[in-house]
C-alpha cells in the first residue's frame, strides 16, 4: 500500500507529463501489449504443466490451465503468492490427481531455473543502468550454472518426495520443451516491454528491454505490488538520466495495467470454462 501511494504521489505530482505521455500511446500497442502478456501466461502454463505431468500428475491438462488462470492475477500482486494460489486450486480442483503440495512447490523450479538462467546470460544490460562492475555478470552465471547442475543432479538422485518436482529435468525431451517455451514467454514479455517504452516516447532499445524484465522479475520477489513495472523502467532509463521521470511512470504504469488486463482475460477464459462450459449437459457440450 505504501509503494502504491508513493506511485499515485508521483503521478500526481507530475499528472501534466504524465498525462501527455500516456495520450500518445496508440490503442494498437497497447491491444499488442495485452495479447503479448496473455501469450506469455498461456505457453508458461504449458511449461507448468509438462513439469508437473512428469512429476506424475494424472489429472489432465484443463485443471492446471484452470488452476492458472485463476492465479494469474494474484501473480500481479506478488510472485510468490501468484504460485501459491495455482497449487490451492489445483490441488481443490484435482486432489486426486495432483501430486503433493511439496512435488508442486519443487515443479516451479525447472521453470525458474531457466528464466534465471536467461536472465544471468543477459545481465551484462544491467551494468549500465545501475553502475555495476563489468565482471558481475561474469559471477551470475557462473551461480547460475551451479544451482541448474545441483539441481539436475538433485533430479537423478532423489526420484522420490520434494525432488519428484525436478522429475523433468530427467527426461532430455522434457527439458528442451520447458526451454522452448520459457524462452517464448521470455520474448513475449520482452516484446511487450520494448513496445510500451517506445509507446510513450522512449528511445529505448532491445537490451533495454531485457534489462527492464530482469529487474521486474527481481523486484516481484518484494511486496511491492503494481508498482513493479514503474521501478524497474525507472532504474533502467530514470538513473541514466535516459528519460523523464514522468515518461518512464508512465512507461511502467502501462505495464502493469497491460499485464493485468492480459490476466483478466485468461482469468475470463478459466473461470467460463470452469464454471460454465464444464457443467453444460452432455448433449449440448
Amino acid at each position: 500500500m505504501l509503494a502504491t501511494a508513493a506511485l499515485v504521489w508521483v503521478i500526481l505530482d507530475r499528472r501534466e507529463g504524465f498525462s501527455a505521455a500516456v495520450s500518445q500511446v496508440a490503442v494498437p500497442a497497447l491491444v499488442g501489449a495485452v495479447l503479448l502478456q496473455l501469450l506469455a501466461l498461456v505457453v508458461r502454463t504449458e511449461a507448468w504443466y509438462i513439469c508437473v505431468a512428469a512429476a506424475g500428475a494424472t489429472c489432465g491438462r484443463r485443471p492446471l490451465y484452470h488452476a492458472s488462470s485463476l492465479g494469474s492475477l494474484a501473480s500481479q500482486l506478488n510472485s510468490q503468492v501468484g504460485t501459491a494460489a495455482r497449487i490451492a486450486i489445483l490441488r481443490r480442483e484435482a486432489p486426486g490427481g495432483a501430486p503433493g503440495v511439496a512435488p508442486l512447490i519443487a515443479a516451479e523450479v525447472p521453470i525458474l531455473a531457466i528464466e534465471g538462467s536467461l536472465a544471468a546470460l543477459t545481465c551484462f544490460t544491467l551494468i549500465g543502468p545501475l553502475d555495476a562492475p563489468w565482471w558481475a555478470p561474469l559471477v551470475v552465471i557462473a551461480v547460475a550454472v551451479a544451482i541448474v547442475g545441483g539441481l539436475v543432479r538433485l533430479a537423478g538422485r532423489r526420484p522420490t518426495g520434494f525432488a519428484s518436482g525436478l522429475a523433468v529435468l530427467r527426461e532430455l525431451d522434457g527439458s528442451w520443451k520447458i526451454f522452448a517455451l520459457v524462452l517464448l514467454a521470455t520474448f513475449a514479455q520482452i516484446t511487450r516491454n520494448w513496445l510500451m517504452l517506445h509507446a510513450v516516447g522512449t528511445n529505448a532499445g532491445f537490451f533495454d528491454a531485457v534489462a527492464v524484465l530482469i529487474l521486474q522479475v527481481g523486484l516481484s520477489q518484494l511486496p511491492i505490488g503494481p508498482t513493479v513495472g514503474a521501478a524497474a523502467v525507472g532504474l533502467v532509463l530514470g538513473i541514466s538520466g535516459d528519460a523523464a521521470l514522468e515518461v518512464t511512470t508512465a512507461a511502467g504504469v502501462l505495464l502493469t495495467a497491460t499485464g493485468t488486463m492480459g490476466a483478466f482475460l485468461y482469468l475470463a477464459w478459466g473461470v467460463v470454462d470452469r464454471f460454465v462450459i464444464l457443467r453444460r449437459p452432455a448433449h449440448s457440450a
